[in-house]
Protein backbone atom coordinates (compact mmCIF):
# COMPACT_ATOMS: atom_id res chain seq x y z
CA UNK A 1 0.00 0.00 0.00
CA UNK A 2 1.45 3.58 -1.05
CA UNK A 3 -0.16 6.35 0.80
CA UNK A 4 0.59 10.09 -0.82
CA UNK A 5 0.52 12.50 2.10
CA UNK A 6 0.20 15.49 0.18
CA UNK A 7 -1.38 16.62 -3.40
CA UNK A 8 1.23 17.45 -5.79
CA UNK A 9 -0.07 20.44 -7.44
CA UNK A 10 -0.34 20.80 -10.97
CA UNK A 11 2.05 22.94 -13.08
CA UNK A 12 -0.56 25.82 -13.21
CA UNK A 13 -0.85 25.83 -9.42
CA UNK A 14 2.77 26.01 -9.28
CA UNK A 15 3.09 28.33 -11.27
CA UNK A 16 0.45 30.81 -9.72
CA UNK A 17 1.68 30.23 -6.09
CA UNK A 18 5.50 31.36 -6.96
CA UNK A 19 3.73 34.06 -9.15
CA UNK A 20 1.52 34.75 -5.49
CA UNK A 21 4.99 35.08 -3.43
CA UNK A 22 6.19 38.25 -2.97
CA UNK A 23 10.01 40.07 -3.97
CA UNK A 24 11.15 38.79 -0.51
CA UNK A 25 10.19 35.31 -0.84
CA UNK A 26 11.22 34.39 -4.29
CA UNK A 27 14.34 37.90 -5.24
CA UNK A 28 14.88 37.42 -8.88
CA UNK A 29 12.89 34.25 -10.03
CA UNK A 30 11.73 35.29 -13.78
CA UNK A 31 8.94 34.01 -15.29
CA UNK A 32 11.34 31.38 -17.17
CA UNK A 33 12.91 30.52 -14.03
CA UNK A 34 9.47 29.90 -12.44
CA UNK A 35 8.86 27.04 -15.47
CA UNK A 36 12.48 25.69 -14.85
CA UNK A 37 11.20 24.98 -11.41
CA UNK A 38 7.75 23.41 -12.28
CA UNK A 39 9.47 21.52 -14.84
CA UNK A 40 12.11 20.31 -11.90
CA UNK A 41 9.37 19.32 -9.64
CA UNK A 42 8.21 17.03 -11.82
CA UNK A 43 11.10 15.22 -12.22
CA UNK A 44 11.47 14.64 -8.25
CA UNK A 45 7.96 13.57 -8.41
CA UNK A 46 9.33 11.42 -11.72
CA UNK A 47 11.73 10.27 -9.16
CA UNK A 48 9.93 9.92 -6.11
CA UNK A 49 7.54 7.58 -8.43
CA UNK A 50 10.32 5.23 -9.57
CA UNK A 51 12.15 4.39 -5.91
CA UNK A 52 8.32 3.44 -4.82
CA UNK A 53 7.66 1.58 -8.19
CA UNK A 54 11.21 -0.62 -7.32
CA UNK A 55 10.06 -1.12 -3.59
CA UNK A 56 6.60 -1.94 -4.63
CA UNK A 57 8.40 -4.98 -7.05
CA UNK A 58 10.87 -6.10 -4.69
CA UNK A 59 7.43 -6.57 -2.01
CA UNK A 60 5.88 -8.61 -4.19
CA UNK A 61 8.96 -10.77 -4.74
CA UNK A 62 9.14 -11.31 -0.93
CA UNK A 63 5.80 -12.71 -0.58
CA UNK A 64 6.32 -14.69 -4.03
CA UNK A 65 9.78 -16.28 -2.79
CA UNK A 66 9.14 -16.05 0.90
CA UNK A 67 5.87 -16.07 1.87
CA UNK A 68 6.57 -12.66 3.61
CA UNK A 69 5.90 -9.16 2.86
CA UNK A 70 8.84 -7.26 4.66
CA UNK A 71 7.04 -3.51 3.73
CA UNK A 72 3.93 -3.16 5.49
CA UNK A 73 3.29 0.02 3.41
CA UNK A 74 5.08 3.14 1.94
CA UNK A 75 4.28 7.33 1.87
CA UNK A 76 5.49 9.51 -0.33
CA UNK A 77 5.29 13.31 -0.48
CA UNK A 78 7.08 16.12 -2.44
CA UNK A 79 7.94 18.86 -0.82
CA UNK A 80 5.28 21.71 -1.35
CA UNK A 81 6.75 25.09 -2.26
CA UNK A 82 6.44 27.12 0.63
CA UNK A 83 8.75 23.82 2.60
CA UNK A 84 11.44 24.28 -0.09
CA UNK A 85 11.33 27.90 0.45
CA UNK A 86 11.07 27.66 3.93
CA UNK A 87 13.67 25.49 4.01
CA UNK A 88 16.17 27.51 2.00
CA UNK A 89 15.64 30.54 3.96
CA UNK A 90 16.84 28.62 6.90
CA UNK A 91 19.97 27.41 5.00
CA UNK A 92 20.45 30.78 4.19
CA UNK A 93 20.41 29.66 0.50
CA UNK A 94 19.22 32.15 -2.28
CA UNK A 95 15.96 31.11 -3.63
CA UNK A 96 16.87 29.80 -6.82
CA UNK A 97 17.01 26.49 -9.09
CA UNK A 98 20.89 26.47 -8.19
CA UNK A 99 20.38 26.18 -4.81
CA UNK A 100 17.51 23.27 -4.51
CA UNK A 101 19.74 21.39 -7.48
CA UNK A 102 23.01 21.40 -5.21
CA UNK A 103 21.60 21.68 -1.61
CA UNK A 104 18.56 20.35 -0.86
CA UNK A 105 17.84 16.21 -1.47
CA UNK A 106 14.87 15.49 0.18
CA UNK A 107 12.50 17.16 -2.20
CA UNK A 108 10.72 14.10 -2.92
CA UNK A 109 10.78 11.40 -0.45
CA UNK A 110 9.45 7.79 0.35
CA UNK A 111 8.87 6.53 3.86
CA UNK A 112 8.43 2.76 3.81
CA UNK A 113 7.40 1.38 7.37
CA UNK A 114 8.76 -2.46 7.30
CA UNK A 115 7.08 -5.39 9.58
CA UNK A 116 10.81 -5.89 11.46
CA UNK A 117 13.87 -4.90 12.04
CA UNK A 118 16.05 -7.37 9.37
CA UNK A 119 13.09 -6.37 6.61
CA UNK A 120 14.70 -2.81 7.10
CA UNK A 121 17.97 -3.95 6.05
CA UNK A 122 16.98 -6.49 3.54
CA UNK A 123 14.83 -4.05 1.55
CA UNK A 124 17.32 -1.07 1.68
CA UNK A 125 20.27 -3.63 0.22
CA UNK A 126 18.10 -5.08 -2.33
CA UNK A 127 16.98 -1.78 -3.33
CA UNK A 128 20.56 -0.28 -2.92
CA UNK A 129 22.18 -3.27 -5.25
CA UNK A 130 20.59 -2.21 -8.07
CA UNK A 131 22.69 -1.26 -10.89
CA UNK A 132 20.70 2.06 -12.23
CA UNK A 133 20.59 3.82 -9.01
CA UNK A 134 23.65 4.87 -7.07
CA UNK A 135 23.34 5.56 -3.32
CA UNK A 136 24.59 9.51 -1.95
CA UNK A 137 24.14 8.65 1.52
CA UNK A 138 23.48 6.92 4.12
CA UNK A 139 22.52 7.93 7.99
CA UNK A 140 22.39 5.00 10.20
CA UNK A 141 19.81 5.77 13.74
CA UNK A 142 18.78 2.76 14.26
CA UNK A 143 22.56 1.14 14.82
CA UNK A 144 23.14 4.86 16.05
CA UNK A 145 20.09 6.24 17.85
CA UNK A 146 19.41 9.95 17.82
CA UNK A 147 19.92 11.14 21.36
CA UNK A 148 16.23 12.08 21.83
CA UNK A 149 15.71 8.04 20.83
CA UNK A 150 14.62 8.58 17.59
CA UNK A 151 15.57 5.34 15.24
CA UNK A 152 15.31 4.89 11.32
CA UNK A 153 17.25 4.40 8.36
CA UNK A 154 17.77 7.00 6.07
CA UNK A 155 19.11 6.63 2.68
CA UNK A 156 19.79 9.37 0.08
CA UNK A 157 19.32 7.05 -3.73
CA UNK A 158 20.01 9.04 -7.00
CA UNK A 159 17.37 7.03 -9.52
CA UNK A 160 17.27 7.90 -13.05
CA UNK A 161 14.05 9.56 -14.69
CA UNK A 162 13.79 8.98 -18.46
CA UNK A 163 12.92 12.63 -20.14
CA UNK A 164 12.17 13.84 -23.73
CA UNK A 165 15.72 14.97 -23.04
CA UNK A 166 17.37 11.94 -21.73
CA UNK A 167 18.08 10.42 -18.21
CA UNK A 168 18.18 13.03 -15.40
CA UNK A 169 19.78 10.97 -12.22
CA UNK A 170 17.71 12.63 -9.31
CA UNK A 171 17.67 12.74 -5.48
CA UNK A 172 15.43 10.96 -3.52
CA UNK A 173 15.45 10.58 0.29
CA UNK A 174 14.11 7.05 1.69
CA UNK A 175 13.69 6.23 5.26
CA UNK A 176 13.47 3.05 6.29
CA UNK A 177 12.09 2.16 9.93
CA UNK A 178 9.64 -0.66 11.25
CA UNK A 179 6.05 -0.15 12.44
CA UNK A 180 7.59 0.33 15.93
CA UNK A 181 9.50 2.95 15.07
CA UNK A 182 7.26 4.83 12.82
CA UNK A 183 4.59 5.46 15.82
CA UNK A 184 7.26 6.26 18.29
CA UNK A 185 8.40 9.07 15.45
CA UNK A 186 4.92 9.96 14.88
CA UNK A 187 4.23 10.92 18.80
CA UNK A 188 7.51 12.49 19.40
CA UNK A 189 7.10 15.57 16.00
CA UNK A 190 3.55 16.01 17.72
CA UNK A 191 5.08 16.50 20.94
CA UNK A 192 8.25 18.45 19.59
CA UNK A 193 6.53 20.45 16.70
CA UNK A 194 2.19 20.79 17.19
CA UNK A 195 2.44 20.81 21.14
CA UNK A 196 1.96 24.41 23.51
CA UNK A 197 3.12 22.14 27.24
CA UNK A 198 5.06 24.11 29.26
CA UNK A 199 8.81 23.62 29.29
CA UNK A 200 8.55 21.19 32.44
CA UNK A 201 6.29 18.96 31.17
CA UNK A 202 7.68 18.96 27.61
CA UNK A 203 11.15 17.71 29.63
CA UNK A 204 9.18 15.06 30.96
CA UNK A 205 7.52 13.30 28.22
CA UNK A 206 10.63 13.49 26.16
CA UNK A 207 12.50 11.80 28.86
CA UNK A 208 9.71 9.37 28.89
CA UNK A 209 9.93 8.67 25.15
CA UNK A 210 13.15 8.16 25.46
CA UNK A 211 12.37 5.49 27.85
CA UNK A 212 9.66 3.61 25.56
CA UNK A 213 12.25 3.93 22.61
CA UNK A 214 14.79 1.87 24.24
CA UNK A 215 11.83 -0.69 25.66
CA UNK A 216 10.88 -0.88 22.16
CA UNK A 217 13.92 -1.57 20.80
CA UNK A 218 14.16 -4.64 23.16
CA UNK A 219 10.50 -5.55 22.02
CA UNK A 220 11.55 -5.72 18.88
CA UNK A 221 14.44 -7.47 19.01
CA UNK A 222 12.47 -10.56 20.77
CA UNK A 223 9.88 -10.21 18.28
CA UNK A 224 12.49 -10.61 15.51
CA UNK A 225 13.74 -13.39 16.90
CA UNK A 226 10.54 -15.20 17.04
CA UNK A 227 10.09 -14.19 13.18
CA UNK A 228 13.37 -16.18 12.48
CA UNK A 229 12.21 -18.99 13.33
CA UNK A 230 9.46 -19.20 11.62
CA UNK A 231 10.13 -17.41 8.55
CA UNK A 232 11.87 -18.64 5.52
CA UNK A 233 12.84 -15.32 4.62
CA UNK A 234 16.49 -13.78 4.42
CA UNK A 235 18.06 -12.52 7.64
CA UNK A 236 20.12 -9.32 7.61
CA UNK A 237 22.63 -8.10 10.15
CA UNK A 238 21.76 -4.81 11.48
CA UNK A 239 24.11 -3.12 9.43
CA UNK A 240 24.29 -2.14 5.87
CA UNK A 241 28.26 -2.54 5.02
CA UNK A 242 27.37 -2.84 1.32
CA UNK A 243 25.04 -0.13 1.18
CA UNK A 244 27.40 2.64 3.27
CA UNK A 245 30.63 1.05 0.79
CA UNK A 246 28.65 2.08 -2.08
CA UNK A 247 27.62 5.69 -0.85
CA UNK A 248 31.15 5.98 -0.20
CA UNK A 249 32.15 5.07 -3.00
CA UNK A 250 30.03 7.44 -5.27
CA UNK A 251 30.67 10.20 -3.17
CA UNK A 252 34.61 9.41 -3.32
CA UNK A 253 34.20 9.26 -7.22
CA UNK A 254 32.05 12.93 -7.76
CA UNK A 255 28.90 11.61 -8.50
CA UNK A 256 27.03 13.64 -10.43
CA UNK A 257 23.06 13.66 -10.21
CA UNK A 258 22.58 14.62 -13.54
CA UNK A 259 21.70 18.54 -12.58
CA UNK A 260 24.24 21.09 -13.01
CA UNK A 261 25.68 20.51 -9.21
CA UNK A 262 27.33 18.02 -6.93
CA UNK A 263 25.74 14.99 -5.74
CA UNK A 264 25.56 16.30 -2.37
CA UNK A 265 26.67 19.42 0.17
CA UNK A 266 29.64 19.61 2.69
CA UNK A 267 26.22 19.02 5.27
CA UNK A 268 25.27 15.52 3.49
CA UNK A 269 22.05 17.81 2.91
Amino acid sequence: MILDRNSTMSAAEMRQRLSDLDEKERPGLSKDDIVEFVNLMQTYEGAMYEISTKLDVLDTEFQVRFSHNPIHHMERRLKSVDSLIGKLHRKDLPVSIESVRDHIFDVAGVRVICNYRDDVYSVSRYLSDQSDIQVLRVKDYIRNPKQNGYRSLHVIYAVPVFLTSGPHYTPVEVQFRTIAMDYWASLEHQLRYKSDLPDNRLAEHSQTLLDCSRSLQNIEVQMQSIHRDISGSPQEQESDDATIRAAKSNLANGFDTGFDGPGTDSNGN
